[in-house]
């Protein structure tokens, strides 16, 4: 069974910096493509960032692009989300999410999901 447990999230001022974390088991973690999903309340889930197998295939969302920086370590099975010059529109609960057809997660519907880290900018 697939599992997903993100960490790294907390509360900084507008400008800082945060990196998040999600570490999988339960499946071949280099055999499925990875993303960061974010929700805030009244909101639907929005892809953050995606990536594919062996560290192919990035994307982000315009929002976002220039400040943060998805990666992956197929070796350590965890992927990561630097967040640079945060701003409080990034306030949101992120979500680490897996699927083996990589298009399932750029286009937001991954199968499967953490159960997500509390980010919190400050102006």
């Amino acid at each position: 069974q697939v599992q997903l447990v993100e960490s790294g999230g907390g509360s900084v001022q507008a400008g800082g910096s945060l990196r998040l974390s999600c570490v999988a088991s339960g499946y071949n973690f280099s055999s499925y493509s990875m993303g960061w999903f974010r929700q805030t309340p009244g909101k639907q889930r929005a892809r953050v960032a995606s990536i594919d197998i062996d560290n192919t295939g990035i994307t982000y969302v315009d929002s976002v692009k220039g400040r943060f920086t998805i990666s992956r370590d197929n070796a350590k099975n965890t992927l990561y989300l630097q967040m640079d010059g945060l701003k409080p529109e990034d306030t949101a609960m992120y979500y680490c999410a897996a699927d083996p057809v990589g298009y399932r997660v750029v286009l937001g519907y991954p199968a499967n999901w953490g159960q997500g880290t509390q980010v919190t900018v400050s102006s």
